[in-house]
């Protein structure tokens, strides 16, 4: 009679370490529904309904990705985006890991964005689709504006395109063949510096 709630409980104990986030390289990603829309096939009997999601997906540490799903069920069209995002994920460098290192700029079809790096305590001055890839890359402190179409797709296609162009001053220097701080002290001493720095 002892043995029956010992073993319930270890079979509770089971399905709750089951249920448990697993550690390891996803266990810190940041996920954020941007857009769900519901979409509909013209088939021989109707019309038939399902759902598409777009998600972008961050480790707030510098790696973005988005992806885009579509399924039956709403639960389902997340988890296929997610999953698109997750393998789609690029590096970005950040700036004191958070802000931009410069300014830019980028498009997509009629998506135009522009972001520009922030001093520390501005926050994510940004709205709608290109405030999701933002915070989960990990900017703290930027300013980004849409001036173009107001479509999420385009919107976070032109996000990550001028995202892509981002480049620090040690990839710059080893694409140059020198050393950081001779690119800084060339903008210490004069006023042409920043491109030097930003490419």
């Amino acid at each position: 009679m002892a043995r029956e709630p010992q073993r319930g409980g270890g079979d509770r104990n089971r399905r709750d370490n089951r249920n448990a986030p697993v550690e390891g390289p996803d266990s810190d990603i940041i996920e954020k529904l941007v857009h769900i829309n519901r979409v509909a096939a013209t088939v021989k009997g109707g019309r038939r309904f399902s759902f598409a999601a777009l998600m972008v997906v961050g480790d707030g540490k510098g790696r973005v990705g988005f992806g885009h799903g579509k399924a039956r069920e709403v639960p389902e069209a997340i988890r296929k985006a997610t999953e698109e995002a997750k393998k789609t994920m690029i590096k970005v460098p950040l700036r004191e890991n958070r802000t931009l290192h410069h300014d830019g700029s980028g498009r997509w079809g009629a998506g135009k964005i522009m972001m520009r790096a922030a001093p520390p305590g501005t926050g994510v001055i940004a709205g709608g689709p290109m405030r999701a890839v933002l915070e989960t890359l990990g900017v703290q402190d930027v300013v980004g504006k849409s001036t173009g179409s107001s479509n999420p797709y385009n919107m976070i296609r032109a996000t990550f395109e001028a995202l892509k162009v981002q480049s620090s001053p040690r990839q710059i220097a080893s694409k140059r063949g020198k050393k950081v701080s001779d690119l800084m002290g060339r903008r210490n001493d004069g006023a042409s510096a920043p491109e030097a720095v930003e490419g």
